[in-house]
């Protein structure tokens, strides 16, 4: 037999526990004296005071969700006189910016000439019945 082959009689007992916080010690993981030692502490989050100072968009019910489409009256087509409404024409004539604009065309006014309008541009269904009424066509 060898030294490092040796074993104890009894084994060694475990120190008793008192239910105190067990292994935390001290404070019990509970920080110093104050608001914060006591049990149902509501302390206000840091993070609320940042929000706080951000300025608020008031009225979520009021923001648009998509963008405004750009109104185009059948009237105006008629006063530019546009055979071929596109979005290009609209561009070159100074009333879109970019190709990315919605352009609607709505039925206000009257028209006599034919107009061929593409399929990128949306239109109501009444400027639809005036636009065919003159003998044009929606695409």
């Amino acid at each position: 037999m060898q030294f490092h082959e040796l074993k104890p009689k009894t084994q060694p007992s475990l120190k008793k526990r008192v239910g105190r916080g067990g292994t935390r010690g001290k404070t019990s993981g509970r920080g110093e004296k104050g608001q914060g030692a006591r049990a149902g502490r509501k302390y206000r989050p840091a993070e609320r005071d940042l929000y706080m100072r951000l300025p608020k968009l008031r009225g979520v019910k009021n923001l648009r969700l998509s963008t405004p489409a750009f109104a185009l009256n059948v009237g105006a087509i008629a006063k530019l006189g546009i055979q071929d409404l596109t979005k290009k024409v609209l561009i070159e004539k100074g009333l879109i910016a970019t190709k990315k604009v919605r352009v609607k065309v709505l039925a206000m006014g009257e028209i006599k000439i034919p107009v061929t309008i593409e399929k990128g541009i949306e239109i109501s269904q009444e400027a639809r019945k005036k636009i065919e009424a003159a003998g044009g066509k929606v695409e």
